[in-house]
């Protein structure tokens, strides 16, 4: 199911990819696993290609590694992953400011560990709404999630933008939800996964966020109502 043509009135990002450029955290695994960083990238990329969930590339490495215990360890021993300002892409602040400048409500809605919800808070962009899948109770891509991007965006599914850089996780979903979307081609998955039939039914495609605010006001001034 599409969206009907309708005004934007909020925007969600996906964080992971999008929001949050990853390199340091997938560099900072490979250096806790003792494999170089170009060999764990290497892998990396081909688990994706393949279509496996992304933690299979520790298993790779370490048959039976349980990532999910393995966070909530160094969570326990008071050492957490953690992010700040230097893993925002550079585009990031000044989009979702662009956005909040429209008069549009803007939120981040990703699959996140334990740990995100605060530090996304941390880093004071200014959202209206933060969501995470271990906060919401739901993983991407599960209709249940992007429901309940819908309740958090105002209810009427056509007027939220949702934006992601997978079109599996997150634009295919997204539509499927009656959201109109937008693919950012970057990181890992923007690059390897190609999926022409979903990329045709976005609203947009984009290659940096600084291209967005333009786009949803162009968008706004076809689309009043």
């Amino acid at each position: 199911m599409t969206a009907r043509p309708a005004a934007i009135r909020a925007v969600f990002f996906d964080v992971g990819g999008t929001i949050l450029d990853e390199t340091g955290e997938f560099a900072g695994w490979a250096d806790w696993l003792g494999v170089p960083r170009h060999t764990f990238s290497a892998v990396f990329g081909a688990v994706i290609a393949r279509g496996l969930p992304y933690d299979e590339v520790f298993r790779v490495f370490r048959p039976g590694f349980d990532l999910a215990a393995e966070r909530e360890r160094r969570a326990a021993a008071g050492d957490p992953e953690t992010f700040g300002e230097r893993d925002l892409y550079p585009d990031a602040r000044a989009c979702l400011a662009a956005l909040k400048g429209q008069g549009l409500l803007v939120g981040l809605a990703g699959n996140q560990p334990a740990h995100a919800e605060a530090a996304l808070r941390a880093l004071g962009l200014g959202v209206d709404v933060i969501g995470t899948s271990h906060g919401w109770g739901v993983e991407k891509p599960a209709p249940a999630f992007f429901d309940r991007v819908v309740r958090e965006g105002g209810g009427d599914a056509a007027s939220i933008l949702y934006v992601g850089d997978r079109p599996d996780n997150d634009a295919a979903p997204a539509l499927a939800a009656g959201m109109p979307a937008c693919l950012i081609r970057r990181g890992p998955w923007g690059h390897i996964l190609d999926a022409p039939d979903v990329a045709a039914r976005c609203l947009f495609r984009i290659g940096a966020l600084d291209e967005l605010p333009d786009l949803v006001a162009r968008h706004n001034a076809a689309h009043p109502h």
